[in-house]
């Protein structure tokens, strides 16, 4: 039998006496999970609108306000590689199958199917659905996207009693947060690095975590020493935080409809740029027998790179960047240490629309950009469109944090400090 591990998660119960200081040191920088109690969520729109009194989904609303919307949805009985096959339907057929699917016991010939990842707030902007909690807003992904009108990171799911969602890791090893609207799930979490031992004989993972092969010791041999996963079931109404790199496998135990967010920000992009360096490293040694022979071979590396992850090292670059002169722009507007001229803060009590941590976000920006400008593999690219030059924009950066550090107090990393 595995080791044990921790079976619970810190539940945060009152938005009240919760500041957003404390979640940053306690949680963003140690890496670590947490619960968010239904009062978090108790003024959404969809709470009200969304759920019958009896806590299921309003199929009414649904049909009325989204009803024509095209959904993505899966099939959680059909396995393709370590994920599930999608289809487009509109929303008005996935909700017939819905109902079909609970009148006949949770049983159809179609399978169980699962509306996932629809970006729903992208498709319909003015409905009042849900805010970001204050927690989550130093979002870098989707304010990136959002700034140059591509894609986000923002997600409705929807499923009936039984769906699941694989084993795996979020995109770019971002951070997540999902909010159940109505009904229940039960997260399965293993720590950074506990997935190493699940992976089987030729260094795959599995597809499932709780499939009784991975007691195969030919198949898995790693298996009895990875520990037991930290089980969470979240009730209707609250959040869970997932932190980078934290592998995990859901099950919805009701009906249930969750807002889902994928995030990075100064906390983890680290994480990210070390994803993509490890993806990229992968995708090398598998054509490196084509190195000599194939022309513009790093290139190549790229295309594939991102056809894999969705972005390459120049559009990185370009990220870094976006969200480095934003942070720039609003030290330009914030002249004194304040949230929105609130008063005064310090680095125990950092504020996503405040100064110091716009000073934070540039330092770890800074940070990160200083390891793409030596990385060998981004010096072979041309860089000529790139603009400023990443060296110009290192150079801006370490003028404007040298000059902050004198005047604010910054520290270098605000792990030191504690939350009053």
């Amino acid at each position: 039998m595995p080791p044990s591990a921790p079976h619970q998660i810190d539940f945060i119960e009152e938005p009240q006496t919760f500041p957003y200081g404390e979640f940053f040191n306690k949680y963003l920088l140690t890496n670590s999970p947490c619960l968010f109690s239904a009062e978090f969520t108790q003024h959404w729109g969809s709470r009200k609108t969304w759920v019958t009194e009896e806590n299921k989904p309003n199929w009414d609303h649904l049909l009325e306000n989204f009803g024509n919307a095209i959904v993505p949805v899966a099939n959680c009985n059909v396995k393709e590689y370590n994920a599930n096959p999608k289809e487009q339907i509109p929303l008005c057929e996935f909700i017939s199958y819905w109902r079909d699917y609970i009148e006949h016991n949770y049983h159809s010939p179609k399978g169980c199917l699962y509306l996932k990842d629809w970006h729903m707030s992208r498709e319909f902007p003015k409905q009042n659905v849900y805010e970001t909690p204050e927690y989550f807003t130093s979002d870098w992904l989707n304010e990136y996207w959002d700034s140059i009108d591509g894609d986000d990171y923002r997600f409705v799911y929807m499923g009936p009693k039984g769906s699941w969602t694989p084993f795996h890791a979020d995109v770019f090893r971002s951070y997540s947060w999902s909010a159940n609207v109505c009904g229940r799930k039960k997260w399965l979490l293993f720590p950074p690095g506990e997935e190493e031992d699940l992976r089987d004989s030729h260094r795959n993972l599995p597809y499932d975590v709780t499939s009784t092969c991975l007691r195969d010791t030919n198949q898995y041999p790693n298996f009895s020493l990875c520990c037991q996963p930290i089980e969470v079931i979240q009730e209707a109404g609250e959040v869970i935080f997932i932190p980078s790199g934290w592998h995990h496998q859901v099950y919805n135990l009701e009906d249930t409809i969750s807002i889902n967010h994928n995030w990075i920000n100064g906390c983890n992009v680290s994480a990210m740029w070390n994803f993509l360096h490890t993806e990229l490293l992968s995708v090398e040694k598998e054509i490196s027998e084509w190195r000599e022979m194939m022309e513009d071979w790093h290139l190549h590396c790229q295309v594939i790179m991102k056809s894999c992850t969705g972005i390459d090292y120049k559009e990185f670059y370009t990220f870094l960047r976006i969200i480095a002169e934003k942070r720039l722009l609003a030290l330009d507007n914030l002249t004194e240490d304040t949230v929105d001229g609130s008063g005064p803060t310090n680095m125990a009590m950092l504020h996503p629309r405040g100064r110091l941590h716009a000073l934070f976000d540039l330092k770890m920006t800074s940070d990160v950009l200083s390891l793409l400008i030596s990385n060998q593999d981004f010096q072979n690219l041309d860089q000529e469109s790139l603009s400023p030059s990443p060296c110009a924009l290192m150079q801006r950066l370490e003028a404007v944090i040298t000059e902050n550090s004198q005047t604010c107090d910054l520290q270098k990393s605000p792990e030191a400090s504690s939350t009053k």
